[in-house]
């Protein structure tokens, strides 16, 4: 697996473009993803579904290797910018960082909210979702807007995203 960045807002685009010319080329052990994000934003007292890149300007490929057709392939659509780290050392993803994508993949290209409750410390468990397994890395937690924060590293860079969780009922016996 490889990242791919697009320009940021282009990557609907893009991913059109590339997964048209990657099936002209018969390129078929080739797949190109867009991870996003189902959150709730309440907006005038109102809650509103919407869907938010998970990596904004960042799709995800997976492929035997960028070789030269791949990358002339995918540098020929529109909003294409680079593979990190860049386009003369193209690196696929290892260890954490392939784990990483692959957590966010195994719920779909469109991640849902996760299913949540409190302890009687008011920490966020997690029940299922997205969030599950990442709570190490939670450093935030909004309870009114439905979200936490995830503090996340990749190619060596951390960076903050929004995941949006639904609180459970709690049961008390």
């Amino acid at each position: 697996m490889y990242v791919l960045q697009t320009m940021t807002g282009e990557e609907q685009r893009f991913l059109r473009l590339a997964r048209h010319a990657v099936e002209r080329a018969g390129l078929t052990d080739t797949q190109i993803w867009w991870p996003r994000r189902r959150l709730v934003i309440r907006r005038q007292g109102r809650r509103i579904p919407s869907l938010a890149p998970l990596f904004p300007g960042y799709t995800i490929v997976e492929a035997p290797e960028i070789d030269d057709q791949r990358l002339r392939l995918f540098r020929r659509c529109s909003g294409f910018v680079r593979f990190l780290p860049d386009n003369t050392a193209i690196q696929e993803l290892r260890d954490r960082d392939l784990e990483l994508i692959r957590h966010f993949l195994s719920f779909g290209e469109i991640v849902q909210q996760s299913r949540v409750t409190f302890d009687v410390n008011n920490r966020i468990v997690v029940q299922e979702g997205p969030l599950k397994g990442l709570e190490g890395k939670i450093v935030k937690v909004d309870r009114r807007k439905g979200r936490a924060k995830v503090q996340l590293d990749m190619y060596d860079n951390s960076f903050l995203i929004d995941l949006g969780f639904e609180l459970m009922a709690e049961h008390r016996s």
